[in-house]
């Protein structure tokens, strides 16, 4: 588009300056992706005049063919951008079958010689949008007088999960929820101290509903010791928790890096709460072995380990992770800040050995809903190579791998993955009834009993550890049960509780278990998985619990303890499975 060079266009209470970009309402910046500001450029320009759909989309979509809904969503975020704060003021009309025409009044300011609009000693609500040619530039705009952070940062509200109190934020009013996971440590309050990571998320919020939080152990959420840091099972739950605070039945989770598996697991478990999944530069597991050779090494992840206990406190990590911002010292500042204030050091340490021990290889053939998978090409913390894996392992995943070496989503060229994020979601087609959902099947089964009451006194005795465990029992079992749990960590526990009745009545147990993909239909489950913790039940000696390696992969951090079993194949199940014997 044509944009005058310093002109400003002030309607209602509103300013618009074309070339710096910029919607002001007199008080605070109003974030818009750049398309929408394209458009509200192009009706302010013909304001009085009706546009009609084909010419919006061929001014503003250059060159590019896209569908009218594209118009559409912005037409409706400029709504709502405009809306705020105005008393519901209208400004763009729909004219039947013809298009859009802006009709409110508007005066034309400055010219070639006057300067851009000044926004100096005020504190921005939302921050702006722009591209701006290079980081240098951004952070020079910023340091002469662009106060471009959040002046009233979103209440940060709790939650309680159990005995711990959760952290979270809700930000925008789209019509889409979306839950976003950040990797590593987090910080909420501090995410809007930095300018790119408030950018990336007001743009999210442009077109959703964004719920944020901190998971438990670190940031504003309870701290919890070193050894009870939340495991995969339990950050689920407090998902769930926060989802069930703001009422949200449904939402697309967004993972960053190590919220990636976690992400996956929920939606593979929970497709019901699912919307769509997107993961941005994340991987599958992070020790490296035959089958994934690009992760870290056990050396090098022990010299990690090491160099968080020395030096947290200062900006960890910022190498890999923010190459482009690595020698900007008003990042490096934030950084390390933002790490100190998200977790203490043992944390940290603790939180970084469990991610290594986590393997959702397994379980990404069991995510159903839609899934968009973003990889930067050159990202020097996980390489590309994770990227492509994950989306590999996907049934029907879209993957987009782009330019630049940055692990942070919110720095470097954020817009293009953005962009990228916003036409997948506000595109995507709705995923089918699921019938299919990722479960943990313990399998029971009573080999010998003194007798036949003995036996029926431990069925009963079953069943009630399955409530108190949350497990849905699913079939009789050989006079033992078969059930399915949500969570791996919560089935073996229900499993050793059942296992320590058992050896006090006198009544032997054999018990296997396997995390894997059900087919449900009517509340009957059925399938690989269940079939396979049968067969592990078989292989299983009275007083021994067996665990398939996924479901091992998936505890970890859970205090669970294991002893190789070995491999072992079974007949009607494709391949080897290494066995795993759960130790008391």
């Amino acid at each position: 588009m044509n944009i005058a060079p310093s002109k400003l266009y002030k309607f209602g209470p509103f300013s618009v300056n074309a070339a710096e970009r910029l919607l002001f309402d007199g008080t605070d910046t109003i974030s818009l992706t750049p398309k929408a500001f394209d458009t509200l450029l192009l009706l302010i320009e013909n304001s009085g005049h009706v546009l009609s759909k084909e010419e919006i989309m061929e001014k503003v979509w250059v060159d590019s063919f896209v569908e009218e809904n594209n118009l559409a969503q912005n037409i409706s975020i400029l709504r709502k951008a405009l809306g705020e704060g105005f008393g519901g003021a209208k400004f763009i009309e729909t004219v039947s079958k013809r298009g859009y025409r802006f009709i409110a009044p508007v005066e034309i300011a400055g010219g070639d010689g006057d300067s851009s609009i000044t926004i100096e000693h005020t504190r921005a609500r939302f921050v702006i949008e722009e591209e701006f040619d290079d980081d240098e530039n951004f952070a020079g705009k910023i340091g002469t007088g662009y106060s471009l952070l959040s002046a009233g940062k979103p209440e940060t509200r709790y939650v309680r999960n159990g005995d711990v109190n959760i952290a979270y934020q809700v930000i925008g009013k789209g019509d889409m929820d979306i839950v976003f996971v950040m990797g590593w440590v987090s910080h909420l309050e501090y995410f809007w101290e930095e300018p790119h990571f408030a950018a990336f998320l007001n743009r999210l919020a442009s077109f959703s509903r964004l719920i944020l939080f901190d998971k438990r152990g670190t940031g504003l959420s309870d701290r919890v010791p070193n050894n009870e840091l939340p495991t995969l099972e339990q950050r689920m739950e407090d998902v769930h928790a926060v989802m069930d605070a703001v009422g949200s039945a449904r939402a697309v989770l967004i993972g960053v890096s190590e919220g990636g598996p976690m992400c996956s697991l929920f939606a593979a478990t929970y497709p019901e709460r699912t919307t769509a999944l997107v993961m941005i530069g994340t991987y599958a597991k992070r020790i490296r072995d035959d089958d994934y050779p690009w992760a870290p090494t056990n050396e090098q992840r022990e010299d990690f380990f090491g160099l968080i206990q020395r030096d947290w406190g200062k900006p960890v990590g910022i190498e890999e992770r923010a190459p482009s911002l690595a020698n900007d010292p008003v990042f490096r500042d934030w950084w390390a800040t933002y790490l100190r204030m998200g977790a203490s050091p043992g944390a940290a340490v603790a939180l970084t050995k469990m991610n290594a021990d986590i393997d959702v290889r397994n379980v990404l053939p069991s995510v159903r809903v839609p899934t968009l998978v973003i990889h930067r090409e050159g990202d020097l913390c996980l390489k590309v190579e994770e990227g492509r894996y994950v989306a590999s392992r996907i049934p029907g995943c879209k993957y987009i791998e782009l330019g630049g070496i940055d692990h942070l989503p919110f720095v470097g060229e954020q817009n293009e993955i953005l962009d990228r994020i916003e036409e997948f979601l506000t595109g995507m087609i709705q995923a089918d009834e699921f019938d299919r959902v990722l479960a943990t099947v313990m399998s029971v089964k009573i080999s010998d009993s003194p007798d036949s009451e003995v036996r029926e006194y431990a069925q009963t005795y079953i069943r009630r550890q399955l409530e108190l465990f949350k497990g849905r029992e699913i079939a009789g079992n050989n006079g033992g049960v078969l059930a399915t749990f949500d969570g791996p960590a919560r089935a073996i526990r229900c499993a050793s509780a059942i296992m320590d009745a058992a050896e006090l009545f006198g009544v032997k147990l054999q018990t296997g278990l396997h995390t894997g993909e059900c087919d449900v239909q009517g509340g009957i489950y059925s399938g690989y998985a269940v079939d396979l913790a049968q067969k592990i039940a078989d292989r299983s000696v009275s007083g021994n619990i067996l665990v398939s390696r996924t479901v091992k992969d998936l505890v970890a951090g859970s205090g669970l303890v294991f002893e190789d079993f070995g491999t072992d194949s079974f007949a009607t199940i494709d391949g080897e499975w290494r066995l795993f014997a759960v130790q008391k």
